[in-house]
């Protein structure tokens, strides 16, 4: 038997090696090099193209939640992000060439794989899964159209600069973690903190810069509002355009001073926290700082920033398209297809948002294609997991409002008793989603 999974990336990447764990011979087509994606910079398998975290590790969030169901489910992928950990407080966050490196080689050296760089065009026929992504090929769009029968939605995503750490000045940043919750006793982040009027002179360039010019069918993204059919998505602003919608709107977002405070002489009106994004702790990516600027404006106004004033730009933030799957109307929550009993769909093609969501939707898929191929039952998780949840929303939303979704605890089914303490009804969350999950994998085995 064997299976084709189209796409390298992560979700490609773990419901092939999914699906070799469970001995099928798996073909899996990556384009690169062969044909470059406008955003990709390497020919790695899972290259991580935005940011360097896969969400936090504590089990009270979501992110949290998911990684420890698939720690139970023996994710790959999460297997080797936790070996290329980097500090990173409560999140984990990878060096991402030695994590690409590291998943590349464990997919190419299993003996049921074979990894074959080559654009595929045509929907194939027999047992596949697809995992194009958000930047899956013009010509192979144009088979899923056919296939589907409806157009293609999308959103756009943006990805957020990198400054060399020698460039940075410690006289001004200071390491540290929001509320002391990094792994030194210094802190995980270096953070750039804003006096009032640093920071609305800041936020007034900063909406007003220039910004790169978009193809018509991407004008949307300079209000962040739904435009034919395609729609931007509101997780992934980019930081002009949130600037653009209220002086405080950056103060109250991703530069709160919130769990900083203390650490400066004088309480900062507002923080830009950096990121470490390489092991040897040379790059820092500006958290939140996604963006669709020039890159002379981005070297510009990001200068502005407080022990940013000399910072070196590794890379600039930019910005593309990404494209998604009307899920509702087209797969089961096992992710197979409603009309095609050996077709699976995972990964952001689906609608799910956020590398974990990624991973955890190409596991399943894996999965399923597996027990299809042998004939069980495929598997539909209890929606009191996050990723039985996660699923049963991109499968299941209203088609009018259908929109890209991260795992969050608002999509999980509500709690017998309610409880008062956030924390608290987050960890009963995360306490009865495991327990479930475990129930049901003693039953379905």
């Amino acid at each position: 038997m064997t299976l084709t999974v189209i796409g390298g990336g992560l979700s490609g990447s773990e419901a092939a090696w999914q699906a070799a764990e469970a001995g099928i011979q798996v073909k899996l087509f990556e384009m690169r090099p062969i044909h470059a994606s406008p955003a990709h910079e390497t020919d790695f398998l899972g290259e991580l193209i935005c940011s360097n975290s896969l969400g936090s590790v504590l089990p009270e969030r979501a992110s949290g939640m998911l990684k420890e169901e698939l720690r139970i489910l023996n994710s790959n992928l999460l297997r080797i992000a936790e070996a290329c950990a980097l500090p990173a407080g409560s999140a984990l966050a990878v060096d991402r060439n030695a994590f690409a490196e590291q998943l590349t080689a464990s997919i190419e050296s299993h003996p049921n794989i074979e990894v074959i760089r080559q654009e595929v065009i045509d929907l194939p026929e027999g047992p596949t899964i697809i995992c194009t992504g958000p930047l899956t090929s013009p010509a192979f769009s144009k088979s899923l159209a056919a296939f589907t029968g409806s157009e293609h939605l999308f959103f756009y995503d943006a990805i957020a600069p990198i400054v060399q750490e020698e460039s940075i000045d410690f006289s001004i940043a200071f390491r540290a973690s929001r509320y002391d919750k990094g792994t030194e006793e210094e802190g995980d982040y270096i953070n750039c903190p804003m006096s009032k009027d640093q920071y609305h002179a800041f936020v007034g360039e900063l909406a007003q810069a220039e910004r790169i010019v978009l193809k018509s069918f991407e004008q949307d993204i300079n209000t962040g509002v739904k435009a034919g059919a395609g729609t931007y998505f509101e997780g992934c602003l980019p930081v002009e355009v949130m600037a653009a919608r209220g002086a405080e709107t950056l103060a109250f977002g991703p530069m709160t001073p919130k769990g900083l405070m203390e650490h400066t002489p004088e309480k900062p009106y507002a923080v830009v926290q950096l990121r470490q994004d390489n092991q040897a702790g040379s790059l820092y990516n500006l958290v939140g700082f996604q963006t669709n600027l020039t890159f002379g404006e981005q070297k510009r106004v990001f200068r502005m920033i407080p022990g940013l004033q000399n910072a070196e730009f590794y890379r600039y933030g930019q910005m593309h398209r990404n494209t998604f799957l009307y899920a509702p109307a087209l797969l089961f929550p096992s992710l197979q297809s409603k009309t095609r009993a050996d077709l699976f769909i995972a990964g952001q093609l689906t609608g799910v948002e956020g590398y974990m969501g990624n991973i955890a939707t190409g596991l399943l898929a894996g999965i399923n294609a597996v027990r299809t191929l042998k004939q069980q039952t495929p598997w539909i998780f209890p929606k009191t997991t996050m990723l039985g949840s996660l699923v049963s929303y991109i499968t299941e939303a209203d088609q009018k409002n259908f929109q890209p979704m991260k795992a969050n605890f608002g999509i999980l089914p509500p709690l017998p008793k309610k409880i008062q303490d956030k924390k608290k009804r987050f960890m009963a969350y995360t306490a009865r989603g495991l327990e479930e999950l475990s129930a049901y994998l003693a039953e379905n085995r």
